[in-house]
């Protein structure tokens, strides 16, 4: 009767949520031409669209639109011949759908207890920060000769921004790799959590693998924005950046896009303006929250053989650089990409595409100053960004939402791209160094 009226409570207050997006719709693009992109480019400023996917040559786009805003939109596609269609009429009836779905799994999870501290988290939904911040608590407990939990910084907010060392040998042996995992970096992309919770419980409560973490140390920060993340969930669900404030605008126009923060082509493919989705903030590295990534490969580059920065929502494995140049090893980043690409497309589920795998410029769109490019600049031989796909099998939630359903598949699915990398990474590792 009490787990009843707690899922009736939980249902209840969805509905006082979401109101920003009653009546904004999400339409499908195509483009034919660089004229036609120019005119999607100059409605996404004059509009305020949130722009989820970008149209190109060879592939459609997917915008979101505000309620107030549909009829110009709709009528300057016209004009300037771009074919379009609605796919999501009402934004709010999904994110309703979302968030009963979600608190109809969180209240059947069972969230483990001290008692019981080496149980994994049950990947049937998506966690808020408090809880993944207390499970990463309780695996440092569990696994005193294996975990460190490390504060890297605080938020803008003043959320500390924890990430895991996992290591057989306390990272003292230089002759492991290590392999750098982050997610949440674009706070909405929810889905992106279950991979890096998946390579936890791989790692440690589930390990079948033991070469995955007897010779390679891994550093994993499931939340690298945490206080974008705690929006998502209590304010606007498609908060992209973090939330700095200070010399601008409003509540609306605030924060910084992260992945265009770090020291690498700054500003050249982003935006100056702070109302921007791609913000790119007033200097390199201006974010609390970026400098924890740029402190943590200061202290390991030296050993950090594979980079993965998990996103969504798309079939991707992207590397640099984000102006189109390809870095020195360009085809050595594309075979390992494929490798890592197979190795998820053997498991996927089959109404998904399989993965893509190519520059992200080429494939996606430019881009400057993302956490990829940085990466790779400072001589990591393999940085990708990893967009793990929306859950094709559900009829009514796209783009970033997520169905419980699919989280569980979504991690499993991309440990075995990330395994494949690993274990590549490790052999890498060892040629380059000398080591036999």
């Amino acid at each position: 009767m009490f787990r009843l009226f707690t899922i009736f409570l939980l249902f209840s207050a969805v509905y006082a949520k979401h109101e920003i997006y009653e009546g904004a719709s999400v339409y499908e693009l195509e483009v034919e031409n660089e004229a036609q992109s120019k005119v999607v480019s100059m409605l996404e400023d004059q509009l305020a669209l949130d722009v989820w996917s970008h149209p190109g040559p060879s592939r459609s786009g997917m915008i979101l639109v505000p309620k107030n805003s549909k009829e110009e939109f709709a009528y300057k596609l016209r004009l300037a011949g771009i074919k379009f269609r609605t796919t999501v009429d009402n934004v709010k009836e999904q994110l309703d759908l979302e968030d009963r779905l979600l608190a109809a799994a969180a209240a059947s999870s069972r969230i483990p207890s001290e008692s019981d501290s080496k149980a994994a988290l049950p990947l049937d939904r998506v966690y808020q920060w408090e809880e993944v911040e207390a499970y990463m608590q309780r695996l440092a407990r569990a696994y005193p000769d294996k975990v460190t939990l490390v504060s890297g910084g605080i938020s803008f907010e003043g959320r500390p921004i924890n990430y895991l060392r996992i290591s057989t040998t306390n990272f003292q042996d230089s002759s492991k790799p290590v392999v750098f995992m982050q997610s949440l970096l674009h706070c909405r992309e929810w889905i992106g959590q279950a991979a890096t919770l998946y390579a936890l419980e791989k790692l440690l409560v589930d390990n079948t693998e033991s070469d995955l973490i007897n010779n390679i140390d891994w550093i994993i920060v499931p939340t690298a924005n945490p206080d974008g993340y705690v929006h998502t969930h209590e304010a606007n669900r498609y908060w992209r950046k973090n939330r700095k404030d200070g010399l601008f605008i409003n509540d609306i126009c605030m924060g910084v896009d992260l992945n265009r923060n770090y020291d690498i082509f700054w500003s050249t493919e982003s935006s100056n303006s702070v109302c921007s989705d791609t913000f790119h903030g007033r200097a390199p590295f201006s974010e609390p929250e970026t400098a924890v990534t740029k402190k943590i490969l200061d202290e390991h580059t030296d050993r950090i053989e594979l980079f993965l920065d998990i996103h969504s929502f798309g079939s991707y494995v992207l590397y640099g650089y984000g102006s189109g140049q390809l870095p020195s090893n360009g085809l050595a980043l594309h075979l390992v990409g494929v490798l890592i690409g197979e190795a998820i497309d053997a498991v996927k589920l089959r109404t998904n595409p399989n993965y893509t795998v190519g520059n992200v410029a080429l494939t996606l769109y430019p881009a400057s100053g993302s956490s990829q490019d940085y990466a790779q600049s400072l001589g990591i031989p393999y940085s990708y960004t990893l967009e793990l796909p929306a859950y094709r099998g559900s009829a009514t939630l796209t783009g970033f939402l997520v169905d419980p359903e699919f989280v569980e598949q979504a991690g499993y699915e991309t440990w075995e791209g990330i395994k494949a990398g690993a274990r590549f990474a490790l052999n890498s590792y060892r040629t380059r160094k000398g080591i036999h």
